[in-house]
């Protein structure tokens, strides 16, 4: 059975009705995004054209407890996320999204994802501005009314307090660990359904966070 055989469903989505303006080259943004474990998360946005950096981190909670033996509670409010930066010349916001929802994790399972259960999993948008979050809302809007997922959307959309990121062992670590079975089973399939769907954003050659790790 392939890797992609193994991956959970993938959804086809249309690209949002409502994106932010063309921005000039060179600009840069950020998105933090929780989908479940973030190495998975992590994985897909280093493949996509456009990202100059992908951290596996903490939001949501204090910096007192941005740490995965307290996060991994699941009381202190952080969840795992991914704090995504690119280009919006290259890709825009909205196609950050639609990657999101589509490759990345199941928008529609509550405090969970896969085999992870618990709030430090879930389904989040956490917004840097009022331009983000009229994005992330039109789109969540526009899905749910295209029934394009067998349930309705659960991600939270939260204003972004403080990104904290994660420690250096939880970085890159899909690349590093390509064989272990969780990443084989549950995020090398995500990367493959990113190259399949979005070809023409996604590069083969991963940007990582500590690119000396992978030699």
């Amino acid at each position: 059975m392939g890797a992609a055989a193994n991956a959970e469903s993938v959804v086809v989505l249309p690209p949002p009705a409502v994106d932010r303006p063309v921005a000039p080259a060179g600009a840069s943004e950020t998105a933090v995004l929780a989908g479940g474990c973030f190495w998975g998360v992590q994985a897909v946005f280093q493949h996509v054209k456009g990202v100059s950096r992908a951290v596996s981190g903490y939001a949501g909670g204090t910096k007192d407890s941005a740490t995965y033996p307290l996060v991994s509670s699941g009381r202190t409010g952080h969840a795992e996320v991914v704090e995504v930066t690119f280009d919006p010349s290259v890709v825009s916001y909205g196609t950050i999204l639609q990657i999101y929802f589509s490759v990345a994790h199941d928008p529609t399972q509550l405090d969970r994802q896969g085999p992870d259960v618990g709030p430090q999993y879930r389904s989040a948008i956490f917004v840097a501005d009022a331009a983000q979050r009229r994005v992330a809302e039109a789109y969540i809007s526009q899905l749910d009314k295209a029934a394009v997922f067998p349930k309705r959307i659960v991600t939270r959309i939260d204003d972004l307090s403080a990104f904290y990121p994660a420690e250096a062992y939880h970085q890159d670590y899909a690349t590093l660990h390509p064989s272990q079975p969780y990443i084989y089973i549950h995020d090398r399939p995500k990367v493959e359904n990113l190259k399949r769907l979005f070809a023409a954003q996604s590069r083969a050659t991963p940007v990582l966070v500590n690119p000396s790790a992978a030699k």
